[in-house]
């Protein structure tokens, strides 16, 4: 008897492109969803909008529940299950870490690349910043920026490129 061996869908973009829509989207197709925003968001308590954490406290916890994530990933795709990783994979060094993860591991991976206009995403992350729930986090103008200029766009990396709608 062979096992099954998953897909895993890594997602990729900037805050407000469509990631989490895209990765529900899976979910309701069977995938089993990790999310580091949510498990942060509950080890919080679910508190308040308008928390803001020293930066090194919220990186030390990300990185906790990152370590535990790819726990559960590895234990995901031994169960054959399809995963979607609802993170933003930032860096191309992050990506690369992960899809080899999953091929050692006899998956195959998938690189969805989520982009939208810097108008299209700032109408997206306003609306979203009046909402509460751990998909809503607060992104202000200058964490924005500091996004932009620091997120390696996926080229030649096997990505398939999404593009939502412009605003």
């Amino acid at each position: 008897m062979t096992r099954r061996m998953g897909t895993v869908v890594l997602m990729c973009g900037l805050p407000g492109a469509g990631k989490t829509t895209y990765a529900m989207e899976l979910v309701r197709r069977g995938y089993a969803r990790i999310s580091i925003d949510e498990v942060v968001w509950q080890r919080l308590g679910q508190r308040d909008a308008g928390l803001v954490l020293e930066e090194a406290e919220f990186d030390r916890l990300k990185e906790e529940v990152r370590r535990e994530q790819r726990q559960e990933l590895v234990e995901l795709m031994l169960a054959g299950r399809d995963v979607v990783v609802d993170y933003s994979f930032w860096s191309r060094a992050a990506r690369d870490d992960y899809k080899a993860l999953v091929e050692r591991h006899g998956c195959r991976w998938e690189l969805v690349h989520l982009t939208a206009d810097r108008t299209t995403l700032e109408r997206r992350l306003r609306a979203r910043s009046a909402m509460a729930g751990a998909n809503c986090v607060t992104v202000d103008e200058q964490l924005f920026l500091r996004y932009l200029t620091g997120f390696e766009v996926p080229e030649g990396e096997g990505e398939q490129v999404v593009e939502q709608p412009s605003a």
